[in-house]
């Protein structure tokens, strides 16, 4: 991340924490006053337009959560239940055609 990507980072969360709603302007205020010169306003106004109505506590509490791929991993798990009973038929399927084939005396090595 570049410095001005950190800066705009770091100002979101401090106006998050504050309870604060971000806008260009109050982070442009706090990179100021943190003295850090070469920040473009493009980079606020991104971090504000990205930010606008989200809660920033709750995104920073959910990182790890991988909500979207909870109900794809439920249906994952429930696929894979349901194919064990057809996996383990067909297994069953098999040893009885072998079974049955040396019954016959139809071996290959005989």
């Amino acid at each position: 991340m570049s410095t001005s990507e950190l800066a705009a980072s770091y100002a979101a969360l401090i106006l998050a924490d504050d309870g604060v709603d971000i806008t260009a302007d109050k982070l442009q205020t706090l990179i100021k006053a943190a003295k850090i010169e070469d920040v473009e306003p493009i980079w606020t106004t991104l971090f504000a337009k990205a930010l606008d109505g989200k809660d920033v506590k709750d995104l920073l509490l959910n990182v790890g959560s991988g909500g979207g791929a909870a109900p794809a991993a439920a249906a994952a798990s429930g696929g894979a239940a349901g194919g064990d009973a057809p996996a383990e038929e067909k297994k069953e399927e098999k040893v009885e055609e072998e079974e049955s084939d040396e019954e016959l005396g139809l071996s290959l090595f005989d």
